[in-house]
């Protein structure tokens, strides 16, 4: 065997111990019995001080040294993932990386336990524990630079925090005017009524197929938190219920099979490779709102989804005809959480939590100050007050499970949708014709081919830029946003 054949060999058993880390993960937050949370916060730290092992094995970087940097592209995009991650994980002591996720597996029960409480002063203290270790990971792998670039580059590689500031900028205006224009007007009709967990967890699998989720090489369970996890041959779903609120269940559905579809559809020669997974957060999460938003919430669908839901629920749902149920879908009303936002919102639900972590990690805001200092940006940025915990500071997972710099990707995802959806639309423009019938092939043909399938063989930007046919840019969502809105509320 050639070094390339050893060092690829190595890689997929690395791969393949990290996908059963990630089942224990996916165990916790679905099936487990809550007296087990101790042992499995001991199981989950010992694979990952196996990974961390794995990850900073000396052969690695003998083979890596023997390689070199390959011709062929493929091998090429191999190599320079596995130097990555061999690079970043050799500047992160392995107790370091076992006691974190010790910790963020403890800090996940204690979170919900807080939340379901309202209590944030319960979860205070181990996030402080959380936030300080987090902290010493992005010093070890920033080796002198920006702390907190450094955790960011672990979701979206290759991003800077400067960068997503001045694109974040360059969004909140337009986003801000749109809202207090749409806000002026009279409010849209909703759905009323009480929508059984059964009928919504039916409908729930319909639209996962309708979307092109294989649910041979997958599953869709209940959550606290929807997500999806796992990749290749076994690629699951979470998705949640509320009695009077089944767009909820419905569209965080679509929205975690944008994503599992992403890791179902890239090239089966990749899987177990680098290559095998989502090339970053940011390009995953533009699948997921791609499917949610621009197709999923289009008025051609929602006329074939008004239909289903008739048919599931009976003809009594609060709304009496299709233009009424799209409106119902897409209407924008004063909310606290993030993941029930309307997608003209939901940005800035975004940029909060972007510009308080960055405060935390830094050091310049304090786990104590903390619950306040949401209370009063949320106050700023919506025009009134968080009514409780569960509401505010408590409504998030991420950072009981230590993931800083992860929120940002979901805005830069929605950027990138945008561009994305713009070129989409030239390529099939009888896109709503097949989305009215519930015929999303066309559209998710297109995602599958010009994006999905290449999984990590591009660098995030670049994989975007051969789809969208441009350099990623806030303007196409915008322009999408407002072309949308203002036709819906007459502005």
């Amino acid at each position: 065997m050639t070094a390339y054949d050893n060092l690829m060999a190595f890689q997929r058993d690395t791969e393949a111990l990290a996908q059963i880390a990630g089942r224990l993960s996916w165990d916790q937050e679905t099936m487990m019995p809550r007296g087990a949370a101790d042992q499995r916060s001991d199981e989950r730290a010992a694979m990952e001080a196996v990974l961390h092992q794995r990850r900073t094995d000396p052969r690695i970087g003998d083979w890596l040294a023997q390689v070199g940097q390959p011709e062929e592209p493929v091998a090429a995009a191999q190599v320079r993932h596995i130097r990555r991650s061999y690079e970043r994980a050799a500047r992160v002591p392995e107790k370091l990386a076992s006691d974190i996720a010790r910790l963020v597996s403890r800090a996940h029960v204690v979170w919900a336990e807080a939340r379901a409480d309202d209590d944030f002063a319960a979860f205070a203290p181990v996030l402080k524990e959380v936030v300080a270790l987090r902290r010493a990971e992005g010093e070890a792998l920033a080796d002198g630079g920006d702390t907190y670039d450094a955790l960011l580059d672990d979701y979206e590689p290759g991003a800077k925090a400067a960068d997503l500031v001045e694109m974040f900028g360059a969004l909140r205006p337009r986003l801000v005017a749109l809202r207090e224009a749409v806000l002026s007007k009279p409010p849209m009709p909703g759905l009323t009524g009480s929508f059984d967990e059964q009928g919504q967890m039916k409908l729930s699998r319909l639209l996962a197929k309708t979307f092109g989720y294989d649910m041979a090489r997958g599953r869709v369970d209940k959550a606290v938190h929807p997500f999806s996890s796992g990749s290749g041959d076994d690629v699951r779903i979470t998705t949640r219920t509320v009695p009077l609120e089944p767009f909820n269940c419905l569209y965080s559905t679509i929205h975690e099979v944008g994503h599992a579809s992403y890791e179902q559809n890239i090239d089966p020669a990749y899987r177990l490779t680098p290559l095998g997974g989502g090339v970053s957060m940011g390009v995953h999460e533009s699948q997921s709102r791609i499917f949610e938003n621009q197709l999923g919430r289009s008025r051609a669908f929602c006329g074939w989804l008004y239909g289903q839901m008739r048919d599931t629920f009976g003809p009594d749902i609060g709304v009496s005809t299709e233009e009424d149920f799209y409106r119902a879908v897409n209407r924008v009303q004063n909310g606290y959480i993030r993941t029930e936002a309307d997608e003209l919102q939901y940005n800035l639900h975004v940029l909060l939590r972007f510009d308080l972590e960055r405060a935390l990690i830094s050091g310049d805001l304090a786990v104590d100050d903390l619950e306040t200092a949401w209370n009063d940006r949320f106050e700023a940025d919506f025009g009134f007050a968080v009514d409780r915990p569960a509401h505010g500071v408590l409504q998030d997972v991420h950072w009981s499970a230590g993931l800083f710099g992860y929120f940002p990707t979901y805005s830069l995802g929605n950027v990138y949708a945008g561009c994305l959806y713009a070129a989409l639309r030239k390529a099939v423009p009888d896109l709503d014709e097949g989305l009215a019938r519930g015929d999303t092939s066309a559209a998710t043909g297109w995602l599958r081919e010009n994006l999905q399938r290449h999984g990590g063989l591009y660098s995030p930007r670049a994989v975007i830029e051969r789809a969208a046919g441009q350099v990623p840019s806030e303007g196409p969502l915008l322009d999408y946003l407002e072309e949308k809105f203002s036709g819906l509320y007459g502005l």
